[in-house]
């Protein structure tokens, strides 16, 4: 496995199936494009590539935004959070982020909800 004996990497906090969700946010306009999820070897490839790399949970196999599509992400950052179980990688996103077309896998989904007031 790359990445063994990383400090990085070993800091992280993998689920039960050795994943973490990664928040994919255009590094340009701050829009969130997708969320996918990645193992410590994605997380390894995506941070010494420059490109980035999802593993499939359907599929079973690693997956680089773009290589069949041609709607690639090329890496700006990347940034754990607080808990250190969650990436936010900003991209610059060339085509498509969906794998419907859509530019954000968030376009057209809004759901009704009650906004909430904000008390002061």
């Amino acid at each position: 496995m790359s990445g063994a004996g990383d400090p990085t990497l070993d800091s992280l906090v993998f689920n039960a199936d050795g994943l973490l969700p990664a928040i994919i946010q255009d590094d340009e306009n701050g829009d969130v494009l997708m969320l996918a999820w990645m193992d410590r070897e994605a997380i390894h490839r995506t941070l010494t590539t420059g490109r980035v790399t999802f593993w499939s949970r359907s599929r079973q196999e690693y997956w680089r935004k773009g290589d069949t599509s041609g709607h690639t992400q090329y890496v700006r950052s990347v940034a754990m959070d607080c808990d250190a179980d969650t990436l936010l990688v900003r991209v610059v996103q060339i085509g498509a982020a969906c794998h419907t077309g859509e530019r954000s896998c968030f376009d057209g989904r809004g759901m009704e909800a009650v906004q909430g007031t904000v008390e002061r």
